[in-house]
């Protein structure tokens, strides 16, 4: 069996995976939690990862099943044939969303198209290009995981 990852209409992922795993499917939605803030309010909002995108987990003969659920419109390609993410990356993104080998970032002279190698945690040793560098967040490209990582920049890094 191999992890494959489904692209799936706006706001449907979570619906799309609790649908697919009630079909017997292993399917990973990652969520992170962070804190909203409105002009009179903060409140804990808990959304995808990564936006339109779900993995899951199946033998080659089930591929079309997926299509029996709503919401869910396509598999990823990559060079003609769907993409497979190893269990290795699975287990980095669950590892990394469950904090265990999470380190405080420091941002510090960066900018767009910069190159680096990750020192610490679950991406260790993985070389990323700044894709941009906001006021609020970071984006790295993993060219390696075919990802690109938002990190929010601590109020602390701002000055």
């Amino acid at each position: 069996m191999s992890w494959y990852v489904l692209y799936t209409k706006s706001r449907s992922e979570q619906s799309a995976s609790k649908a697919l795993e009630k079909m017997g499917f292993e399917v990973y939605c990652p969520l992170h939690t962070e804190v909203k803030q409105w002009s009179d309010r903060k409140k804990k909002v808990t959304s995808p990862l990564f936006k339109s995108y779900i993995f899951i987990n199946l033998e080659e003969k089930d591929r079309n099943k997926v299509f029996e659920v709503p919401g869910v419109v396509r598999y990823l390609y990559w060079l003609g044939k769907p993409a497979i993410v190893r269990e290795e990356e699975i287990r980095t993104i669950k590892n990394w969303l469950n904090g265990e080998e999470y380190k405080e970032v420091e941002v510090s002279h960066l900018s767009a198209g910069d190159r680096l190698t990750i020192a610490n945690g679950s991406f260790k040793g993985r070389e990323a290009i700044i894709s941009e560098v906001g006021k609020h967040r970071l984006k790295l490209i993993l060219q390696s995981l075919e990802l690109v990582v938002s990190v929010r920049v601590s109020d602390a890094l701002k000055k």
